[in-house]
């Protein structure tokens, strides 16, 4: 459960190094003219800190007009950050725009990309660091940087390190299931002040209220000639506390209810007519209170304590708090030092196992957890919305437990059809056209087969389209190995299926409207484990574009009209041939492949690319 762990176990140089981080964040504030500051330290380990200025021009924070809607989040750049999707799923991630922006031209327009270089020739760690939306910016330059590791294949590679203070929220549900699943979360550490507004404020829609966001921008600006209630007015500081406090309660309460199971259909029509703020923590949060830290890596639970450690209490006025959250924005320095020295670091792992409230005859240590707790006012309701958090994310391993358990029975089914395809080759038929004429008993018993694991994988599809797996299960090796077997094995006899019914004179060809889920996504982990271009392994679909080619010839139509296709085709295959990734039973001469490519007019199959295959000369000695 809760435990003196994390950073209760960071060495006290490493505490050194994040209160260095904080003293040169709030030092970039002081060189507005400099995009970024660069200090350089040996101890305790070599590194360089890349520390990024917050600005305080609404204009940064959010992006003009419509192109970001209410919240100011737009797709993110791809070319830049191409881990950053739901690989199944295919979804990019969304990120706040105006900051993604910044960091476009802050890659283009500085020497941040030298610096980091010169840096890793050193062999120094890069830490990249930032307060407030300065902090941003440097979760989306160590994410760069962790994505040129990932395209190096550099596994001597150390992981850059960010550190933020106060900054706000950066990107949305996929953004954080992606740093999960790359295993780059552990790389970020967010200190969080228990009532600072502004980790909190892109949980509400900025768009709607920019003038007055202006000049709550203008009075956090550590430039400021003033900082008082005089200088923007009460009633503007209770309006953004208020504002942020209520789309806050909004998320908090629809996460809550999906992390307990609630089936209730509202549930999933919600967004559509409350607009809730895309926006997911990720990485490590540390609370800083009174007492000590507490830290969390759970992002469900994270986004709870953002609300419930936000809200107003009995014990103070609401302009008080409202101020004070603001305040508190500019409190780093002091507070971050301070909490350093202390002892009582809490890390909540087990959340499930938080308890409702303080009972007599506790340990000393729970005693302290208590503390701290309290001192985040945490209440019954949100520590029962924490042990939700806890026993969902336990929810999501007991269903991974469920699919490995099924391991073994994908791999017996899959060597079955391997048997099935042999004994088809013996024949003299290749097992796809076998199985599509479904003359024998072996075909009807790989029929049986192909549908229990189309059972099988649909399920673990559905799962991972509602997340309902842990994050890292689609980069499993083995899943990944199986998942590519499955589909180069049996998606031939899925399309054998569809087109021996004449699924296509309804639905259309196999490739637009009859291409089953379970394929397309056991075809993206292959091609995200091993950096492949999307769509560039398209061997198990062979067979369907066959189909759709004899189809074209079958209606008489002019071989200069399918002359492309046909070229595409034939190159495609000269590459999977010479590969191994089709078999030679492709080539049999009763083969629906062979018939048809001899229809083909007499000078094109002469200056063919696989007409060497077409005459046996590669493939027998293979």
């Amino acid at each position: 459960m809760a435990s003196r762990e994390g950073l209760a176990a960071m060495r006290d140089e490493e505490k050194a190094l994040v209160a260095l981080c904080c003293s040169v964040s709030m030092s970039a504030h002081r060189s507005p003219s400099s995009p970024f500051l660069l200090r350089t330290v040996s101890h305790p380990f070599p590194a360089a800190v890349f520390a990024f200025p917050a600005s305080w021009s609404v204009d940064d924070w959010i992006l003009a007009g419509d192109r970001g809607g209410p919240f100011g989040e737009s797709e993110i750049d791809a070319s830049l950050f191409p881990s950053l999707r739901s690989i199944g799923n295919d979804e990019a991630a969304r990120v706040n725009g105006a900051f993604l922006r910044s960091f476009q031209r802050l890659l283009k327009d500085s020497r941040l990309q030298v610096e980091v270089h010169r840096a890793l020739a050193e062999k120094k760690r890069i830490v990249f660091t930032g307060h407030s939306s300065g902090g941003s910016v440097s979760v989306l330059a160590a994410i760069w940087l962790l994505e040129q590791f990932f395209k190096s294949d550099n596994k001597d590679q150390v992981f850059p390190f960010c550190v933020t203070f106060g900054s706000p929220l950066v990107g949305d549900r996929v953004f954080s299931h992606a740093l999960r699943r790359e295993d780059w979360s552990c790389c970020f550490f967010h200190f969080v002040r228990a009532v600072d507004i502004i980790p909190r404020s892109l949980l509400a829609p900025l768009s709607s209220f920019e003038q007055e966001f202006q000049a709550i921008l203008h009075f956090l600006c550590p430039k400021s000639l003033c900082f008082g209630l005089n200088t923007i007015g009460e009633h503007l500081v209770i309006f953004f506390y208020s504002t942020v406090l209520s789309n806050a309660l909004s998320i908090s309460c629809h996460r809550a209810c999906l992390a307990m199971g609630c089936t209730n259909p509202l549930l999933e029509v919600i967004p559509g007519f409350v607009k809730l703020s895309p926006y997911r923590p990720f990485g490590t949060y540390i609370f800083c209170s009174d007492n000590g830290l507490v830290s969390l890596k759970n992002p469900d639970a994270i986004l709870q304590v953002l609300f419930y450690s936000f809200r107003l209490t009995s014990k103070e006025g609401l302009t008080e708090v409202a101020y004070r959250c603001l305040e508190e924005h500019l409190l780093y320095e002091p507070k971050i030092k301070e909490c350093l020295a202390m002892q009582d670091v809490v890390s909540m792992d087990g959340l499930e196992v938080i308890p409702p409230c303080l009972n007599d005859g506790i340990s000393d240590e729970m005693q302290s957890i208590e503390t701290m707790l309290e001192d985040l006012q945490l209440s019954l309701e949100a520590r029962l919305c924490l042990r939700a958090a806890g026993e969902w994310e336990n929810q999501r391993l007991r269903n991974q437990a469920k699919i490995d358990a099924n391991h073994g029975k994908v791999q017996e089914a899959l060597s079955s059809l391997s048997n099935y395809r042999a004994t088809c080759e013996i024949r003299g038929l290749g097992y796809y056209d076998s199985f599509k004429l479904q003359k024998d008993k072996e075909d009807f018993d790989a029929n049986v087969r192909r549908l229990e694991l189309a059972g099988l994988w649909d399920e673990i599809v559905e799962m991972l389209r509602r997340y309902e797996l842990p994050d890292n299960f689609e980069r499993r090796t083995d899943w990944v190995d199986l998942g590519t077997s499955y589909r180069c094995l049996v998606e031939p006899l899925d399309i054998a299926n569809y087109y021996r019914h004449a699924k296509n004179e309804d639905t259309g060809p196999y490739m637009v409207k009859g291409r089953p889920k379970r394929y397309k996504y056991t075809q993206r982990w292959l091609e995200q484990a091993h950096r492949m271009p999307p769509w560039s392994s398209m061997e198990s679909c062979f067979w369907a574009v066959v189909e759709e080619l004899c189809i074209d010839s079958s209606s008489n139509k002019p071989f200069e009209e399918m002359k492309e296709k046909v070229l595409e085709l034939e190159k495609e295959a000269s590459m999977w041939l010479s590969s191994g990734k089709l078999g030679k039973d492709v080539l049999l001469e009763e083969s629906t492949f062979v018939k048809w490519w001899k229809t083909l007019p007499m000078q094109h199959k002469l200056e063919s690319c696989i007409s060497r295959f077409m005459n046996g000369e590669d493939m027998l000695g293979r």
